[in-house]
């Protein structure tokens, strides 16, 4: 389905409660990013998530332990305390947890209390990323994790960032889905001025929300002219499709090719990107990126070349995002409005989606 770029939405203002906004409680039956893998080691790491204090560390056979991070004789955080033999001792009174949050040892007695214990979360280690599930643990199925071979399989070569995001996740999904922004937002790093007013195609479906655009011909910013050497003014294809994929997974994928030259006589040029956004609080989120290319594997120059240019525009979204924060925060409630365009489609879908699996579980 296309849709007119500059038609309105009902060509009336959004009321906000009827999607998903900083308000709305968290999904917690979903697989989330906890840390990278290399983060979680032999210590203990603090963290919190989707509201909820976490402590997570690697047991001595590979596999993270994920639990709550708070002792229940008194409150104190584990993450305070000493890890040792995979077993977690409380810096206030010394109880010991092992792996499984159960209490093993009170000093000041012989016996634990029964059924003391501290809650535990299901982990997935999947390439370079561990998925925490922050629901009912015996509701974790694997198979809700969006498949992700380029990240697992070795075939891409890959770089990694994190960045602290002063933001809620839900306008961090929106910012994802509607890319008319990088003309303007990212108009010093990747954006081009053509980009929002190229024709596009969405898909809107039960959690399933996709955007693609065909900008064709067009001029490339140096992080993509640079690596496949299309220079030229008007030289370039830009191929692009930005995926919703769950409520802690967005996935643009682009292809690059010298639109000057025969069909078979050109090469395409592919990268991915992995927008991981795990909320922190209701306007906060850690904000995981995985970017990956087909051409080139081996060459570490280049990798650093594009992660560095990458990042820039991504650190460009952390600080608008941050901005509209600040302004939704000052503004009172009943003065709230915002209008949507057509451009905001699959956007406000998606909104209205992550609303409707908090709506589910209420």
């Amino acid at each position: 389905m296309t849709l007119p770029a500059a038609s309105v939405i009902g060509a009336t203002q959004v009321a906000s409660a009827k999607m998903a906004d900083r308000h709305t409680p968290f999904v917690f039956d979903d697989w989330y990013v906890a840390a990278f893998a290399d983060e979680v080691g032999p210590q203990l790491l603090a963290r919190t998530l989707l509201g909820r204090g976490i402590v997570m560390y690697r047991r001595a056979d590979g596999t993270v332990v994920a639990m709550e991070d708070r002792c229940p004789h008194r409150s104190m955080p584990l993450s305070a305390g000493e890890l040792k033999d995979d077993h977690i001792t409380c810096a206030y009174h010394g109880m010991r947890f092992n792996p499984q949050g159960d209490c093993v040892h009170v000093p000041s007695q012989s016996t634990c209390p029964r059924a003391m214990g501290v809650r535990t979360y299901a982990t997935l280690e999947r390439g370079p990323v561990v998925w925490i599930w922050m629901g009912d643990a015996d509701t974790a199925d694997a198979r809700r994790l969006p498949p992700q071979p380029w990240l697992t399989e070795g075939d891409w070569e890959t770089s990694k960032g994190y960045m602290h995001l002063k933001a809620s996740y839900v306008r961090l999904h929106e910012n994802l889905l509607d890319l008319t922004h990088l003309s303007f937002l990212h108009a010093k790093s990747f954006g081009t001025p053509d980009y929002a007013s190229a024709a596009y195609e969405t898909e809107i479906g039960d959690g399933h929300f996709v955007v693609m655009r065909n900008v064709v011909p067009t001029t490339l910013p140096p992080v993509w002219a640079e690596p496949t050497g299309i220079k030229g003014q008007g030289q370039a294809a830009r191929i692009v499709r930005s995926e919703f994929r769950s409520p802690a997974m967005h996935e643009v994928s682009v292809s690059f090719y010298d639109c000057t030259l025969p069909e078979d006589a050109r090469d395409t040029f592919r990268i991915r990107t992995a927008h991981l956004p795990t909320p922190e609080s209701a306007t906060s989120t850690h904000y995981f990126v995985v970017h990956g290319r087909d051409f080139s594997q081996h060459d570490k120059a280049m990798t650093k070349f594009m992660h560095d240019q990458l990042f820039v525009a991504f650190h460009e979204d952390v600080t608008g995002l941050a901005l509209q924060e600040e302004v939704l925060a000052r503004t009172p409630e009943h003065e709230l409005y915002e209008f949507s365009v057509g451009a905001d489609g699959p956007s406000v879908a998606m909104r209205r989606y992550l609303l409707s699996r908090v709506m589910a579980k209420a």
